[in-house]
């Protein structure tokens, strides 16, 4: 036996890969997770298409396009070029007093894409943003109009509009995530949730007169509509009938309101439509998210003639907003080239042929035991459960499907970037039914 024993053998030293992780788990916050018990997440170290690579060597499709932005998915050599060529020429300058050619020509493609009163543009630094100045607008134009008193939003339950503050104040106040803040948000009127896109008539009528009564009896204090138009997103994705928008527009013109269009989730095609202002013109519309394709942070609010003339009408005459990285030229640069994408691009057949695969892979699933409802509108495919999904569950059994989704509440859903093929899109409805059995 050796007088000298053989020295312990010490721990293999952690991975690159494992000391990211760790440090993620022990410092970074993520969305809607717990700091002290954090939610396991997945390391990403490359993308390309519609898919994700992750760092235990999986590749799988993405049915989230980064939370409904990257519609072109990942890498695209349109976008990579038009954000590598403006990074060779400046990367920012600030919007007061000065101007540049990326967002000239972002501005026009928005105007260009638009219903022809929409031509007026605030480019802000996110969708939440968007929504916070076209509410600001909104009180603006109607102390223009010397209606002072006129202070408060009218929306429908149901709806989200985003995580700051007044845009919590329009976001659905039970069911919405926001209900811890009550006491210290804005008090805005909510009405019935709009009836399912399938609703009777007799439905849709009922909900049109209950919107119509609960209107007249605030109509002295109102200032605005917010909604999401066709599709509630993560409320709860929901869609509704596009009658109801007609109901918005008129209620809006009786009581001297202006309708808001959030289109910050549905905009770009998403829903089957480029905007749903296509069907109904609102005064102001909110667009962000696919804006720039999923590569920068970026959203915008477009508006009337009419409404820039209300608000130059106001105590101060100006809009009082202006974001540090407001009209950044890499985000402009960016978004205009993807507009230019998605137009040139067949966007509605994209939009249709994955409408289809989803109605036809998901349909299966609604015999599954656990499942209370599956539907779909344009790009997007829900499945939705009698109880709160199990999200860790089905998220690796997605996983381990090929599938990459983040469950919700009672939801399992997609909305793939338009560029995901058929051979993926019937991966996707197989982790969907994967999730769904697990979750």
């Amino acid at each position: 036996m050796s007088a000298h024993p053989a020295p312990a053998t010490s721990a293999a030293p952690a991975t690159a890969d494992e000391d990211l992780l760790a440090f993620d788990r022990a410092h970074l916050w993520h969305p809607y997770t717990s700091m002290t018990d954090p939610a396991p997440v997945r390391l990403v170290t490359g993308a390309s298409g519609a898919r994700l690579e992750l760092a235990d060597g999986r590749e799988v499709v993405d049915a989230m396009s980064s939370w409904w932005a990257a519609i072109h998915g990942y890498r695209h050599p349109v976008l990579d070029r038009a954000l590598a060529e403006q990074a060779g020429r400046f990367s920012h300058v600030m919007f007061g007093g000065l101007t540049h050619g990326p967002a000239v020509e972002l501005g026009r493609r928005l105007v260009a894409i638009t219903p022809d009163p929409l031509e007026r543009v605030f480019l802000a630094d996110s969708g939440s943003v968007a929504v916070e100045v076209a509410l600001k607008m909104v009180l603006q134009y109607q102390r223009g109009l010397a209606r002072p008193e006129r202070t408060r939003m009218l929306t429908v339950r149901g709806g989200y509009h985003g995580d700051t503050f007044d845009c919590m104040s329009v976001t659905d106040p039970v069911g919405g995530m926001h209900s811890m803040w009550s006491a210290v948000l804005p008090q805005q009127v909510f009405g019935p949730q709009p009836p399912r896109h399938d609703a009777d008539a007799a439905t849709v009528a009922g909900w049109d007169a209950a919107f119509r009564t609960l209107a007249a009896r605030h109509a002295h204090e109102l200032a605005g509509i917010v909604v999401e138009p066709l599709l509630q997103g993560a409320g709860g994705m929901h869609p509704y009938p596009p009658a109801c928008l007609r109901t918005f527009r008129e209620v809006a013109d009786e009581h001297g309101l202006l309708l808001v269009f959030d289109e910050i989730a549905t905009g770009f095609g998403r829903t089957g439509r480029l905007f749903a202002a296509d069907l109904v013109l609102p005064d102001l519309l909110c667009v962000g998210k696919a804006l720039t394709g999923g590569y920068l942070t970026l959203a915008a609010v477009l508006t009337t003639d009419a409404v820039a003339h209300g608000i130059a009408g106001s105590d101060s005459g100006v809009v009082m907003h202006g974001p540090t990285f407001m009209a950044n030229p890499l985000a402009c640069a960016v978004a205009s080239a993807s507009v230019d994408l998605l137009i040139a691009d067949d966007w509605a057949g994209r939009v249709g042929r994955i409408g289809d695969r989803l109605a036809t892979g998901l349909a299966p699933l609604r015999d599954l035991p656990g499942v209370r409802d599956v539907r779909t509108l344009g790009a997007v495919g829900v499945v939705q459960l009698d109880h709160p999904v199990d999200v860790p569950a089905a998220t690796e059994a997605a996983l381990d499907a090929g599938v990459w989704l983040r469950p919700f509440r009672d939801l399992v859903y997609a909305m793939p970037p338009y560029v995901v093929s058929e051979t993926e899109l019937d991966l996707l409805t197989g982790g969907i039914a994967a999730a769904v059995r697990a979750g």
